[in-house]
């Protein structure tokens, strides 16, 4: 299935399950592989109306910003993600949002 197929199934999709986090996540990543920023903020940030401790979706915003040059979009991004990742004990993620942070503040 091509990037349009993929994007069109997902949608459809979410005709019937409008708020499930997977899916509206997984809209998001099409739309970054496509170049479709605007509709994969849209998307990354519907993922975090339904689930705010989601902070795959802040990593995600975070590199987009980074990409599109809007660093402290990025910035605050990653610390929001680096801050629930703290709280959620996850240290894979802890260490991803630190090397992101540092790599964008040096």
């Amino acid at each position: 299935m091509n990037t349009s197929g993929r994007i069109d199934a997902i949608k459809k999709m979410l005709e019937t399950e409008p708020d499930d986090l997977f899916l509206n996540y997984s809209l998001g990543i099409e739309y970054l592989s496509n170049q479709l920023h605007q509709e994969a903020i849209i998307q990354f940030k519907k993922s975090l109306s339904i689930n705010p401790d989601y902070f795959t979706a802040h990593y995600q915003l975070g590199k987009l910003f980074e990409q599109i040059n809007v660093p402290n979009s990025a910035i605050h991004h990653y610390k929001l993600g680096l801050a629930i990742a703290s709280k959620l004990k996850h240290n894979k993620a802890i260490n991803e949002f630190n090397e992101a942070l540092f790599l964008i503040e040096d």
